[in-house]
């Protein structure tokens, strides 16, 4: 089920938080609860992403993505995400989580994601996602203008333009036997 008193906790506690701009991170203090875990008393993976799902949405919120895009109608999802799990997560363990926009091409904005034990990083994300509008891509550019940005994104970094570069080589649909 998705946390919605979460979402509303989160919304709530940084409601006055100052805007961001494109880079800048949003943080925020998690616990791992029993209902976040697995079989192997740990954070679940997809819980994982379940959760960054509430830094995005307050980040949205302090940049004027949501704004935007409820001015224009439009709708966003993840269009794909790589994920590194590195530590394990394990029940009542508090955690922080950042996030934050690295950029966009022509077609999708690119988010990175962290959860940190400490000064100990446990997993990681790189989200692409995009913007819809009726039944088309909203592109990039036409995003970043209703929020007054350039058109022009940021340079992404490196090991994000070849990700994307690598996954516009995977077979869509992918292959059946």
């Amino acid at each position: 089920m998705y946390p919605f008193v979460r979402l509303a906790k989160e919304l709530a506690v940084h409601r006055n938080a100052p805007p961001l701009r494109v880079g800048e991170t949003h943080v925020t203090q998690l616990v791992c609860w029993p209902w976040d875990i697995d079989l192997w008393m740990e954070l679940n993976n997809g819980r994982t992403l379940t959760i960054m799902d509430l830094g995005r949405v307050v980040l949205f919120r302090r940049m004027g993505v949501i704004g935007a895009m409820r001015a224009k109608g439009w709708a966003g999802t993840i269009a794909g995400a790589s994920v590194r799990y590195r530590r394990r997560v394990r029940m009542f363990d508090r955690i922080e989580m950042r996030s934050r926009i690295l950029g966009w091409d022509a077609r999708f904005t690119y988010a990175e994601q962290s959860l940190w034990r400490g000064a100990e990083c446990c997993s990681h994300a790189l989200l692409r996602m995009a913007i819809t509008g009726g039944r088309a891509m909203v592109p990039s550019p036409d995003l970043a203008a209703a929020m007054g940005l350039p058109a022009e994104s940021p340079p992404l970094p490196g090991w994000v333009a070849a990700w994307a570069e690598a996954d516009a080589l995977r077979p869509w649909p992918p292959m059946q036997d």
